[in-house]
């Protein structure tokens, strides 16, 4: 059974991971090294969440233990908004990788299209909180996201919550170098409800599953690469174990026609 997605660089990126976004300072550091014990060897960060030197700090204790080598692992972490002008893309990978404790990013991606002015501040707003944008454009900042795979920062480099016509852009621009390898993206659970929909909760049934873990069978059978969040060591395990069952045709065209179809995150510029 498939456990990893073989990215265009050949790579072999494994197809579940562990999602860091709101995992707090304090939980982090041993629910990634729980996760090690369990299995998971994608890990999915990102500047913004603010927890990377203790997910960096977790990884490197299994490391020293010998529990995994670095090359066993696959790390992403992102470009945030404020570090889009070409100048400043560099260091903000090198300040990512130093908190991993790490000599290179397996994917690095750009986290969302839009550059906010950059400083201090993570999001820049103006006296009505509405975020203050950079006059960088996205395929400027590619352009500094290539030369990390050239200096070997980073193995491949993709993107996050770009829609079509944005990724049109990027695969059209002139003299593109590097081709993204993935596109991430991202559901508010608030908005979607699907964990309680009474098809899919028939179906977990049928299988003595969660709908979550339903869930994420769904999008490894379609080669789509998955990276629930948890804390939680229970979670964590449970969203492990979805490789031993396989979902029907039939069940798979249940699930792909609830298309919620909703707006996924709105941010104020």
């Amino acid at each position: 059974m498939t456990t990893y997605v073989e990215l265009i660089t050949k790579v072999k990126m494994p197809i579940l991971g562990l999602g860091t976004w709101q995992s707090p300072i304090g939980k982090v550091r041993e629910a990634v090294k729980f996760a090690i014990h369990v299995g998971y060897r994608q890990f999915d960060c990102a500047h913004v969440y603010q927890n990377e030197n203790e997910i960096g700090d977790a990884i490197q204790e299994k490391i020293e233990e010998g529990i995994v080598t670095r090359e066993h692992l696959f790390v992403v972490s992102k470009l945030w908004c404020t570090f889009h002008e070409k100048s400043l893309v560099k260091g903000a990978c090198q300040n990512t990788l130093v908190a991993l404790k790490l000599d290179y990013l397996d994917l690095y991606l750009m986290h969302w299209l839009m550059g906010f002015k950059a400083g201090e501040g993570l999001f820049p707003a103006d006296e009505n909180g509405m975020i203050i944008p950079s006059d960088t454009d996205f395929l400027d900042t590619w352009e500094a996201m290539e030369e990390l795979v050239d200096a070997g920062l980073a193995k491949s480099i993709g993107i996050s919550n770009f829609n079509c016509e944005q990724i049109k852009r990027l695969l059209n621009k002139p003299d593109l170098k590097y081709r993204p390898v993935n596109n991430q993206i991202w559901p508010k659970s608030e908005n979607f409800f699907l964990l309680n929909d009474p098809k899919l909760k028939e179906i977990a049934a049928k299988y003595r599953r969660t709908s979550a873990q339903v869930l994420i069978r769904f999008h490894i059978q379609r080669n789509v690469s998955v990276i629930p969040k948890s804390v939680t060591p229970h979670r964590i395990e449970e969203n492990f174990k979805v490789f031993d069952f396989e979902l029907t045709k039939e069940e798979m065209e249940t699930i792909r026609s609830f298309k919620r179809r909703c707006r996924i995150c709105l941010i104020n510029m």
